[in-house]
């Protein structure tokens, strides 16, 4: 049973033009995400990309990547087109974003490792434990409900699940955009139509939810630190010189 990463890597971004190729401590972002991806138990690493700036940086720097077409509208259909194109036998697909360059290896595997196991495993994603103070109010941090067999309930950024007054509080689960789908899911999910779920939160997840794709939840203890804006660069530049001192 083969497996593939694959990293959506668009060079345009409203909050950062050309983020996945800034550099960081003298290398592209993107190449961080590849060099995490490769020491995985992948079987394939691809950077899937529309545009020629990113692939030519990847192939300098060792790595291998597909073009794609400029008009998928997300980047899981950009996804599939990549496999479709270079792993055609590969059955799990890990879904990597190209704006992680701290993402630990580990994470990667983890999904790996519950989807072999589990060939009936339709999709999977990754969430870590976190405190109500510091994500409830917050709508960019996606938080995650977790049945008791490890599958998602819910997705929202909304602080879920709510604590009213004399309730039990519970830990609540930040989510991380990560995916791991058997390859069949995959193409059945970018079939569908966007759901009313997806189209109210704007939260990709949710269609599959709404059309009955189990996602299992493998729960971490690690959190990377995504690049979404030249702030949020400079937050890991610090992280790796204070890592470098210890």
């Amino acid at each position: 049973m083969k497996s593939a990463v694959i990293i959506p890597a668009r060079y345009g971004s409203t909050r950062f033009p050309g983020k996945v190729l800034a550099d960081l401590d003298g290398k592209p972002i993107i190449q961080w995400v590849h060099e995490r991806a490769r020491a995985s138990s992948a079987d394939y690493v691809f950077v899937a990309t529309d545009d020629e700036k990113v692939f030519k940086a990847v192939e300098a720097f060792g790595g291998k990547a597909v073009m794609t077409s400029k008009d998928h509208p997300s980047g899981t259909d950009r996804i599939y087109e990549a496999v479709t194109k270079k792993c055609p036998d590969a059955d799990i697909i890990i879904n990597v974003q190209g704006d992680e360059p701290l993402l630990a290896s580990s994470v990667i595997d983890a999904l790996i490792s519950k989807m072999k196991a589990n060939p009936d495993m339709e999709m999977s994603t990754v969430a870590v434990p976190a405190k109500r103070e510091e994500i409830a109010s917050n709508p960019n941090i996606v938080k995650a409900l977790i049945d008791k067999n490890g599958f998602a309930l819910y997705f929202s950024r909304a602080p879920v699940p709510f604590l009213r007054d004399g309730g039990s509080d519970m830990p609540l689960f930040r989510h991380w955009g990560i995916y791991g789908y058997r390859r069949k899911t995959l193409e059945k999910f970018i079939a569908l139509p966007e759901s009313n779920l997806e189209k109210c939160e704007k939260l990709e997840q949710l269609r599959a939810l709404e059309n009955g794709i189990r996602i299992f939840v493998v729960i971490a203890d690690c959190q990377s630190i995504g690049v979404d804006t030249p702030e949020d660069l400079e937050t890991v530049k610090k992280f790796l010189k204070l890592k470098g001192k210890n």
